[in-house]
């Protein structure tokens, strides 16, 4: 259910737009783990979450790539 309401957002959010949010997931993912590898995460799933955000967000900005071709 919340995916969905991700992907809908996604698709509302321009293109810039979301190649920042990629550099933010992806900064943010390498901080997650950098942390993780000292100190273990309470919750070790955010690492997870974080990876298919960003396959989400370029999933879309691939298909907004392909449309325009």
């Amino acid at each position: 259910m919340k995916a969905k309401k991700v992907k809908e957002e996604l698709k509302e959010l321009s293109d810039k737009d979301l190649q920042e949010r990629v550099g933010a997931e992806i900064s943010e993912l390498n901080q997650l783990k950098i942390s993780h590898s000292i100190n273990p995460l309470d919750n070790p799933d955010s690492i997870k979450q974080k990876r298919k955000n960003i396959a989400r967000i370029l999933t879309e900005l691939r298909a907004r790539q392909l449309k325009k071709a």
